[in-house]
């Protein structure tokens, strides 16, 4: 007996990334006319979607939902169609998917190496976008895996906690270590993974090993009582992009005040533990004082106090209370003496663990100096440590390499020397590999870039707002002009922040300066109708207000028109590694972010003219040597700054900044 009704087309399931549009179809056929109505799930909870009762569902992909279509006929008979997942992927590589996707598999997510201890399980994961969704199918050494068809691979391996699972441990290690990759396929066709490596033994096995590794970065570069820098902004960006290679979790941050230099180092000290590489980096303004060595916020004023200062060694006790592996303190400063009367007194004693490396881009009571050459400045120790970092040897073997570099440069002969301390007993490299202990660590990093919105105007046109983050406290805001409509004509895009809003954040338009040469040297600024930098975001305290205007001609009237769309910004994801731990800066007024201005290190600075010779000046024009320090009282002495951790208990007395709505 025929049936009342027959689906004859099903939904599918997709695979697609946030804001694209497609429609799910059902077709069914009866011995009457037919009625459609949608439903969707989302988190255990079903519901009718209200107005979508036709054959074809349009969908614009917002979240990951479940949906399935209900049929019914005159004689109220009714059937529903095949659950289908709308799996909706919120971060994707810039450029996928391509321009002209028809829906063939596209990879998203590669699996990555693996080192596992025998014993433990083996987790290997991928994914892919397709209209359909794909299917998947993994494979090792060439070879299919029967039962592995999903997304994630799990293994769980034998443990070695008896002599009777011996020959399994060795069988374990023949049949789980290899080369694994996943094929995506669809309807369309198929698309390979990486191929990556598993390694099963115990992490012992290697030689080192890291548990984490984890880096903060600090360059100042915009002072308000002291001369401005250069270099540090390219060479924090330049040094991030190299530990990210290494595996590194990276912060990098421009022009930090005292409480939040404190609060960076504080939540850099929290992530830190038993078995970690931990790397602490910082270009700016500095001093050294009866051998201990101080950074000077941006808010230090002219002359400094001690207290307006922050001590390196006091981090460094910190970190080695964390039991961390490998300590390295990359200091790319000025080591003048500001009390050369006064006899070198002995740093406090470090716990004898053997983990501690310093690398000083200059030696005691000499300048650090910058290299100028066109639109970009580096420091000395910075061009020269980039050269080396990612290789393969101990750590204090590649500073060396860079020491020697350095001592061959012509333009530094007899002016910077670069020195290295350290009791490293251990062969460590930041090249080792990481083999987790327990849980993950948790993760930090530039955080994610707001998501990229589509803006619709009212007189049709469209503009997409994205958002590119250079460092953890510094983005881009860019806005790029769709074709618009037949009767708009001149369209011209503008990016600004309404009257009223001006207290919270500040938006200026991009001048060409150090910063945006990065941003250029990363993005295509040439396809963007406009771009902004926003700066200082730790210090953002409410949700960004942005405002586009389009300024437009009406062809039928052939009258000038601008039309405006708002757009929301929440402070949480601008302020993001600040606003982790919710610090908030004591007796601090809600200070507007500002459009970064970049400059560099104790005004000492290399440039190059036109013809490639290299010469040596300092940042006020005066020709090397320069001026012997002042013996004046009023010059910084030993600072008897309390413990930072101190100072961020009082950041915390001082109550968490608002909560993300």
């Amino acid at each position: 007996m025929q049936e009342a009704i027959a689906i004859t087309e099903q939904p599918v399931s997709v695979s697609v990334p946030v804001g694209y549009s497609f429609s799910l179809r059902c077709r069914a056929e009866g011995r009457t006319s037919l009625q459609y109505q949608w439903f969707c799930q989302h988190q255990s909870v079903c519901c009718q979607i209200p107005g979508a009762t036709k054959q074809d569902l349009p969908i614009t992909a917002q979240q990951t939902q479940l949906y399935t279509c209900r049929i019914n006929d005159l004689y109220r008979n009714a059937v529903f169609s095949d659950w289908v997942k709308v799996e909706v992927h919120q971060c994707v590589a810039r450029g996928l998917p391509p321009r002209l996707w028809r829906g063939e598999p596209v990879i998203v997510l590669n699996p990555t190496e693996q080192r596992v201890e025998v014993g433990k399980p083996l987790q290997l994961q991928c994914a892919a976008m397709g209209v359909p969704a794909p299917t998947y199918q993994w494979y090792r050494n060439g070879n299919l895996l029967e039962q592995q068809k999903k997304k994630k691979l799990w293994v769980t391996l034998p443990c070695d906690s008896s002599e009777a699972l011996a020959t399994e441990i060795t069988h374990a290690k023949v049949s789980d270590s290899g080369t694994y990759l996943c094929c995506a396929s669809n309807s369309h066709g198929e698309h390979w993974t990486n191929a990556v490596d598993v390694h099963i033994g115990t992490c012992r096995s290697e030689k080192f090993f890291a548990t984490g590794k984890i880096a903060l970065l600090v360059g100042n570069n915009h002072y308000q009582h002291h001369p401005n820098l250069i270099a540090p902004v390219t060479d924090v960006f330049e040094l991030s992009l190299l530990l990210e290679q290494l595996g590194f979790q990276v912060v990098s941050l421009l022009d930090l005040n005292k409480a939040e230099m404190a609060t960076a180092v504080s939540r850099f000290l929290q992530l830190l533990g038993k078995g970690v590489y931990a790397i602490f980096y910082y270009a700016g303004h500095g001093y050294e004082h009866l051998g201990r060595n101080y950074m000077v916020p941006v808010d230090a004023p002219q002359p400094y106090a001690p207290e307006n200062c922050i001590s390196v060694q006091r981090i460094l006790q910190k970190m080695q209370q964390q039991q961390t592996a490998l300590n390295l303190i990359l200091l790319d400063t000025c080591r003048k003496w500001y009390n050369p009367e006064c006899a070198l007194s002995q740093v406090p004693p470090l716990e004898p663990w053997g983990n501690t490396v310093y690398g000083y881009a200059t030696s005691e009571d000499a300048e650090a100096y910058e290299l100028q050459d066109g639109e970009f400045s580096s420091g000395i120790f910075m061009k020269y440590l980039k050269k080396h970092i990612l290789q393969e040897k101990k750590v204090t073997h590649m500073l060396e390499d860079v020491l020697e570099d350095i001592g061959r440069d012509p333009l530094v002969t007899g002016k910077q020397v670069m020195e290295i301390k350290h009791t490293l007993k251990e062969a460590r490299s930041l090249t080792d590999p990481i083999c987790p202990l327990g849980a993950a660590p948790e993760h930090w990093g530039r955080g994610h870039e707001p998501l990229s919105k589509t803006v619709t105007f009212p007189c049709g046109a469209q503009a997409e707002l994205c958002f590119h983050r250079l460092f953890s406290n510094m983005m881009y805001v860019c806005a790029k002009l769709q074709p618009p409509p037949a009767h708009v004509a001149d369209a011209r895009l503008l990016l600004c922040q309404p009257t009223e809003k001006v207290d919270v954040a500040v938006l200026k338009e991009s001048r060409p300066d150090q910063v945006e040469s990065l941003f250029a040297s990363v993005y295509k600024r040439e396809e963007l109708d406009c771009v902004f930098q926003l700066c200082g975001l730790q210090k953002i305290q409410t949700d960004v207000v942005l405002q586009l205007d389009l300024h437009y001609t009406q062809l039928s009237t052939k009258q000038r028109t601008c039309e405006s769309q708002r757009t929301i910004l929440q402070k949480s994801l601008l302020g993001q590694f600040f606003s982790q731990s919710n610090y908030r800066q004591p007796n601090c007024p809600r200070t507007p972010a500002r459009a970064s201005s970049v400059c560099r290190r104790d005004a000492s600075v290399l440039s190059t003219d036109p013809k490639g010779q290299g010469s040596l000046r300092t940042g006020s024009g005066h020709s090397l040597p320069s001026s012997n320090p002042s013996n004046s009282s009023t010059e910084p002495e030993e600072n008897d700054e309390s413990d930072l951790s101190e100072l961020c208990s009082a950041l915390l007395r001082a109550g968490p900044g608002q909560d993300c709505p």
